[in-house]
């Protein structure tokens, strides 16, 4: 059986900000800017750093940027007066945020998100990024009949989680491997009372044809976006904390066939993924010797088990993460490239024909994937 994970950044809705290639510098102010939202008490030095941000982000003159909506609710946040200020002494004051704007997805990324799943013959695919469980269903039936296809995946599901953005994590299966118990995390929390996870960490049971049963739990970390702050680091941690508990308590109940999958956002040498790398005993499918099968072209010292961008050894941030009973279980595992954009100078891996400008691209991460006799 085949099992794989792959972010594919939005289906049918994604953030203005990645259609465009706006600067860089978009993400950062949104995240750093929904950051001091959340201080309990506004300084001066806040507010006026506040300001700065909302000029930054296009919203000084009014709650519609290019890229960035600002969404007010309930009190009193912003005077647009001479001069513009913030009104609100802190975060209990008011009620709103910022959000990025969406649009749709081109037609060609889309196609070749389509193709990259379909072709990449997965039996078990873990989906990050994906905006709910209807849309799921509808992008497969679409393109399915699109590129004219039986429907791969008749087993969908995906729970809704924390991010207001509508990016959460989901699990798909073949016929032959239905998805039985699920438990949320949703609503875990850190001492500090806010959620554990920016979506949720699911536990799915996929029972396989042979009659064994897996669990998978499929994750999307925090991001690194804003800076990589103290905080969004320790947010991180926490998250591999709680994942590796929840993976103790499963292998204490017997569970021998575990798997951890998708975007991480973090390398394997980080400090935040070592509750999971290094005190557990998780083993990444990139470590075994079958995970070979990838086409890359570089130079460098670079293996080339990157999963985002241009497909570098310090580029790896997705997972499959097997438990030892699953890991002498593989025969063979590598990345699914044919759709992620592949540089130019030279191209560092074969893609879609179609695939002629970056923005066309089906995601900036590639599909992982791995064989198991199972």
């Amino acid at each position: 059986m085949r099992i794989a994970a792959y972010n594919v950044e939005n289906l049918f809705d994604r953030a203005r900000v990645f259609n465009d290639g706006a600067p860089g510098e978009v993400l950062d102010a949104f995240s750093e800017l929904s950051i001091l939202f959340e201080k309990s008490v506004y300084e001066d030095a806040d507010r006026a750093r506040m300001l700065e941000l909302l000029e930054a982000l296009g919203l000084l003159a009014g709650d519609e940027g290019p890229f960035v909506r600002l969404r007010r609710i309930r009190g009193q946040f912003l005077v647009r007066g001479t001069p513009i200020r913030i009104e609100a002494q802190g975060r209990g004051d008011w009620i709103g945020w910022v959000e990025l704007k969406t649009e749709a997805v081109e037609e060609t990324a889309l196609l070749l998100t389509a193709r990259t799943i379909f072709d990449a013959g997965a039996d078990v695919l873990a989906v990050v990024e994906a905006e709910s469980r209807p849309v799921l269903k509808m992008f497969q039936e679409q393109m399915a009949r699109q590129l004219d296809l039986p429907e791969t995946y008749p087993n969908v599901m995906l729970i809704d989680g924390n991010d207001r953005r509508g990016i959460d994590v989901g699990l798909a299966t073949r016929a032959g491997f239905p998805i039985g118990r699920m438990l949320s995390h949703v609503d875990d929390l850190r001492p500090d009372g806010t959620p554990i996870f920016s979506r949720d960490c699911p536990e799915y049971e996929v029972t396989t044809p042979s009659g064994k049963v897996l669990v998978v739990l499929v994750n999307h970390f925090k991001s690194k976006f804003g800076g990589n702050s103290p905080s969004s680091r320790a947010r991180r941690r926490a998250q591999a904390e709680a994942v590796a508990g929840y993976y103790r308590r499963l292998r204490e109940e017997g569970r021998d066939f575990v798997v951890v999958a998708g975007d991480l956002n973090d390398t394997p040498d980080s400090d935040e993924l070592a509750p999971l790398l290094a005190e557990t005993d998780l083993r990444d499918v990139a470590e075994h010797p079958g995970f070979t099968e990838f086409e890359f072209r570089a130079g460098n010292g670079n293996r080339g088990i990157g999963t985002i961008g241009l497909g570098n050894d310090n580029d790896k941030i997705d997972y499959l993460l097997l438990s030892p009973a699953l890991f002498d279980r593989v025969e063979r595992g590598g990345l699914f490239r044919k759709g992620a954009w592949p540089g130019s100078r030279p191209p560092r891996w074969e893609v879609y024909p179609e695939l002629t400008e970056r923005q066309h691209a089906a995601s900036d991460h590639h599909l992982i994937w791995v064989d198991l006799d199972l």
